[in-house]
């Protein structure tokens, strides 16, 4: 039997040393061996007790006074993403037309726009627009916005 640098003595499922396990077991150690643990799909506790039932039909408690949120579809949680590079597309497009100083205001707006679905909507509804911590999504989004907003104001208007 290949060694696999651990030692079977100290299997906290109680095989045994050296291939004690039932062939049923499978990997895992699914079946209740002789220590009376509970087979395989029951969910454990970090000590390997078998952790407590969860009541079914109990509603999800919310902790220390905060209102429980609803669960958002995920589909539903990118429309804010989706509204966003809506916008930013609309600028670029703009922007392609020779348009230099609306294109990179509407590209500042849907930029104030995430900041603004980044600043009052909870992370579970605004999707991919949660990339890192609020403050720091909001101080990204808010200095490229006006970033652009200045590159508006100074870049020469081409067409007429």
């Amino acid at each position: 039997m290949a060694d696999t640098g651990g030692s079977r003595d100290d299997d906290p499922r109680g095989a045994g040393p050296e291939g004690a396990r039932d062939s049923a077991e499978g990997p895992e150690g699914g079946a209740a061996d002789a220590a009376g643990a509970p087979p395989a799909g029951v969910p454990r506790e970090p000590g390997g007790a078998p952790a407590p039932a969860a009541d079914a039909e109990a509603p999800p408690a919310a902790g220390d006074g905060e209102q429980a949120v609803p669960a958002v579809p995920y589909w539903l949680s990118q429309i804010p993403y989706l509204l966003v590079m809506s916008a930013l597309a609309a600028g670029i497009v703009v922007v392609a037309a020779a348009y230099f100083k609306r294109g990179p205001a509407i590209i500042a707006g849907a930029l104030l726009l995430a900041a603004a679905f980044r600043l009052f909507l909870p992370k579970d509804w605004i999707g991919m627009l949660a990339v890192r911590r609020r403050w720091i999504d909001l101080l990204t989004l808010v200095g490229l916005a006006v970033l652009l907003i200045v590159l508006a104001w100074v870049a020469p208007q081409l067409s007429s």
